[in-house]
């Protein structure tokens, strides 16, 4: 049998069409085809993950130039990109007044995902590079944007939710809360009745490298059906990126 060849590793931002395509081609297959997900533009004769906001963003690529595709994306917004397209794409799941008012200059993450095969490897360290030097040049002070967990049965996911509600939540000046007609508390179980390594266990290895980075959690998750997903809010302050950087790991899929 012919074994696979060593990846090659390059990262670039979108700068043509086909970049784009590329990333939403990703996105289909991760979003849709694996998850579940659905939404008004999506394509599925071209099989496209797209939305309005694609236009305003900086679309974060990861490259194998061994097989020559695209294996990673990041969709990148920051404030004078958020202007342009008239809110941040979190702005319709979270409350964000306790960002905006902060007075710190903001970069939202979004539609992070990986082919399933570079999962659990050094590709998102790759990603986290790129992301890393993307925030130095653009002098990023607070990261943020919605993570995933799979599925919208909250009851399953008590456990975790808690973990996070009861041990990682934002700082008062930087809470923000879900809002809508699908917001499920995070306070499910009392933090004395919580295994916490079986819930820790629940947690998507992205959402743990966040929190191995000093990320924090907003107040509430979001229920979204349109992905398949129950969606928690994470803050990350900058200044803890390049100090920790190397203990980044995982590979779990996050919008």
């Amino acid at each position: 049998m012919k074994q696979a060849p060593s990846p090659q590793f390059r990262t670039s931002i979108a700068s043509s069409n086909e970049d784009l395509l590329s990333a939403q081609r990703l996105r289909y297959d991760v979003f849709v085809s694996e998850l579940g997900g659905k939404g008004n533009l999506v394509d599925h004769v071209q099989k496209l993950e797209r939305d309005r906001f694609d236009p305003f963003v900086d679309h974060l690529l990861l490259h194998d130039d061994a097989i020559g595709a695209v294996v990673g994306v990041y969709r990148l917004m920051r404030p004078e990109m958020a202007v342009a397209a008239g809110q941040y794409y979190s702005q319709d799941e979270y409350e964000l007044a306790p960002l905006l008012n902060s007075e710190r200059k903001l970069l939202e993450l979004g539609r992070s995902c990986l082919r399933p095969e570079y999962r659990g490897g050094t590709a998102m360290f790759h990603l986290w590079n790129a992301l890393a030097q993307y925030v130095f040049d653009h002098e990023i002070e607070l990261m943020f944007g919605v993570a995933s967990f799979r599925g919208t049965d909250t009851t399953n996911l008590a456990a975790p939710l808690s973990l996070l509600h009861h041990r990682h939540l934002a700082p008062e000046g930087l809470r923000v809360r879900a809002r809508g007609g699908t917001v499920q508390p995070m306070d499910l179980i009392p933090e004395a009745e919580l295994d916490r390594r079986k819930a820790m266990l629940q947690i998507p290895a992205l959402i743990k490298a966040y929190l191995r980075l000093g990320g924090v959690v907003g107040e509430g998750a979001f229920v979204d059906h349109e992905f398949n997903t129950t969606d928690v809010f994470l803050i990350m302050d900058t200044a803890n990126l390049n100090e920790r950087q190397s203990r980044i790991y995982s590979g779990d899929s996050k919008r």
